[in-house]
């Protein structure tokens, strides 16, 4: 099995595979009863409004559900401190967040798309080459033929680091 994450857009042969071999599969975003479950798993006694929160902030995605349910279950902060500093360079996805900046910021192209959907409050339609892109790096998700960003921790910190009004 090879796993790959999808944080770095590296231009490839999209007919080919970088390793010759397997099929890709797509880790899908957590559902709520799925972040339920791992609240649960994590010793936290937690109300469906308050899953419901985290879900608003950092949608279904792995990893953000993950390290947020691990520093709030060891009591290293709270849900509403966690969602108060979260899309900030305070925050605990602060490192995340700068690295795809720093990416967004090397791509002229795909910084200008990436401004282009956070500015929005509903999916736009972008280029299929640079929806690919940022859909790849796990920025945005797709509906129908339009993206938005994959989750509210992304279109906050992106609107203010990237100077959207």
């Amino acid at each position: 099995m090879i796993v790959h994450s999808k944080e770095v857009y590296i231009p490839l042969n999209m007919n080919q595979s970088p390793f010759n071999v397997g099929l890709a599969i797509e880790l899908p975003e957590l559902s709520h009863p799925q972040v339920q479950n791992l609240v649960q798993r994590h010793g936290l006694s937690w109300t469906g409004e308050q899953v419901e929160k985290l879900m608003e902030m950092v949608g279904g995605h792995p990893y953000l559900v993950r390290m947020a349910l691990y520093k709030i279950a060891r009591a290293e902060m709270t849900l509403e401190e966690l969602l108060r500093i979260a899309p900030t360079e305070e925050g605990l996805y602060c490192e995340h967040l700068r690295r795809h900046l720093l990416n967004l910021e090397e791509n002229q192209e795909l910084l200008l798309a990436m401004k282009q959907v956070v500015t929005a409050n509903e999916p736009v339609r972008i280029d299929t080459g640079t929806a690919f892109k940022l859909r790849s790096m796990g920025l945005v998700k797709v509906k129908s033929n339009d993206v938005l960003p994959l989750c509210d921790l992304y279109r906050q910190y992106f609107r203010d680091r990237l100077r959207v009004n």
